[in-house]
Parts: C-alpha cells; sequence; structure tokens
C-alpha cells in the first residue's frame, strides 16, 4: 500500500478513535487514556531500557495507571481526595522492590522509571481536571479543544517551514535539524487562530484574550515537548518510539507535544481561575 495511504487511513481512523473517546462517555475517556499512557510508558521504558528490568517497568506502568485511575475516580465520583495517597504507596513499593534485582551493573536504568512516570503518567493524569467540573460532570470538549490547538500547531508549524523554513534559521539544529523559526511562527499563528475559532464556536467558554493566551502558552509548550522527545530519539539512536500507528510511528511520537501543552494548559487556567 502506498505509504501516504497507509498513513491517511490510519490517521483517520485514529483520529475518530480518539473524537469518541473524548466525547461519549467518561468510561471510553478513562479506557482511551489508560491505554494511551500504557504505550507511551511501554515505548518509553524500551526505548530508554530495552529489554532490561520487564517486572520493574510493568511495576512503574501500573504506578502511573493508578495515579490516572485514582485522579479520575476523585474527579468523577468524588472519591476522597486522600486517597491519592496510596499512589505514593505504589510508587515507594516500585522504589524498593529495586532492592531485590540480583544484578546490580545497569541499577542507573532504574531512573528511567522514575523519568517517565513524571514525563508521561502525571501529563495524562492532569488530563482529569480539563474533562470534569467541580461537581464531577464530564465534558471531553475542553480536553478535545487542547488537542485541536496542538494540531494546529503542528500543522501550521509544518506547512509554513516547508514555505519559508529556508529563508530563516534553525530552531534546535542539535536536536531537530527540520525545525526553522519559521515553522514556529507559523505553528503559532495557527494555534491562535485556532482558538479564536474555538471561541467563537463556544467549545472554548473562556474570555477571547485567555484563548489566544492559552493557545500561545500550549504551542510553546508543545514545541519544548517535541523538541524533548526528539532528544531521546536522538540519545537512544532511533528514528521513531514505536509503530502502533502505521506510517506514522508511535504512540508517543503522536503526542509529544500534548505531554508538555497540556500541563501547561492545566497550569494557567488554574492561574486565572478556570479550573
Amino acid at each position: 500500500m502506498n505509504n501516504t495511504v497507509k498513513r491517511s487511513i490510519s490517521g483517520v481512523c485514529f483520529l475518530a478513535i480518539v473524537i469518541s473517546g473524548l466525547l461519549l462517555n467518561k468510561y471510553l475517556y478513562a479506557a482511551l487514556l489508560v491505554f494511551m499512557m500504557v504505550t507511551m510508558l511501554y515505548e518509553f521504558y524500551h526505548m530508554t531500557m530495552g529489554d532490561r528490568f520487564p517486572r520493574s517497568r510493568w511495576l512503574a506502568i501500573l504506578v502511573g495507571v493508578s495515579a490516572f485511575l485514582m485522579l479520575f475516580c476523585v474527579m468523577a465520583f468524588r472519591w476522597d481526595l486522600r486517597l491519592i495517597s496510596l499512589c505514593a504507596v505504589l510508587l515507594l513499593v516500585q522504589m524498593i522492590s529495586t532492592l531485590f534485582v540480583k544484578d546490580k551493573a545497569d541499577f542507573k536504568l532504574f531512573s528511567f522509571l522514575y523519568t517517565g512516570l513524571l514525563y508521561i503518567a502525571l501529563p495524562l493524569a492532569l488530563s482529569n481536571f480539563v474533562v470534569f467540573d467541580k461537581a464531577g460532570n464530564f465534558d471531553g470538549r475542553p480536553m478535545l479543544a487542547f488537542l485541536i490547538i496542538i494540531w494546529a500547531s503542528d500543522v501550521g508549524a509544518y506547512c509554513v517551514g516547508m514555505l519559508f523554513g529556508k529563508y530563516t534559521g534553525k530552531l534546535f539544529p542539535t536536536v531537530s535539524p527540520k525545525k526553522t523559526w519559521a515553522g514556529f511562527w507559523g505553528g503559532l499563528l495557527f494555534a491562535v487562530l485556532a482558538g479564536l475559532i474555538l471561541d467563537w464556536t463556544g467549545l472554548w467558554t473562556y474570555p477571547m484574550i485567555h484563548a489566544v493566551i492559552l493557545a500561545a502558552i500550549m504551542h510553546v509548550a508543545g514545541v519544548f515537548g517535541d523538541l524533548f522527545e526528539s532528544q531521546w530519539k536522538r540519545v537512544c539512536d532511533i528514528k521513531d518510539s514505536g509503530n502502533i500507528i502505521p506510517g506514522h510511528g508511535g504512540m508517543l511520537d503522536r503526542f509529544d507535544s500534548a505531554l508538555f501543552a497540556i500541563p501547561a494548559g492545566v497550569l494557567y487556567l488554574v492561574l486565572i481561575g478556570q479550573l
């Protein structure tokens, strides 16, 4: 099959799955985010640790999933917030378990377990604050709006970068040689326009100035998220984090920007009193 056709079909199918998971109900949303978290953590650990310490890697994934589900229950069913402390217990179990590994030669690899939890599990767990209001009502549209901003930023960066990138300097040549300042500003323009459209259509209910600022912040954070993952792949000497999406690479390749943009968006909304 032609690679372009394969990319298009797999991209449309995956997009449909993501949109359905966000819009239909909170249980599909939870299932979607858990699947994404497990996949991305698996890809990151395989990328950084290879096949070493499989039990410890899966235990770390369990810690991340538990954190997401615990916060999901707190937001959706108004569980006592103190129950989240159970995740700390699991993390301690994870750390203690490393003491019983017989082969200590690569003990430093265990540091990647905690990096993955901070890098991947925490941002996805924070998405619960976006889709649930203070009364526990679910609405996946704000999260979809977050993703639209990120996608618009990516499209703008690609299109403007292709057209005008040769006339501007490289954004971060030591990490990602293809990224240019033209692409950066093009992505910012597309992200802000998407924010204005989301505000105009009512998908976002924030004042227009906040919609613009939020879109700009998420664009900048998303660029750094993309560069951060590119740095990991460069250090690990791999092209893609995985191959779960035909023609697109791994799950981490598709959502690297979101892992920085979502926490940045959540933090801004908290600071302006919208969450």
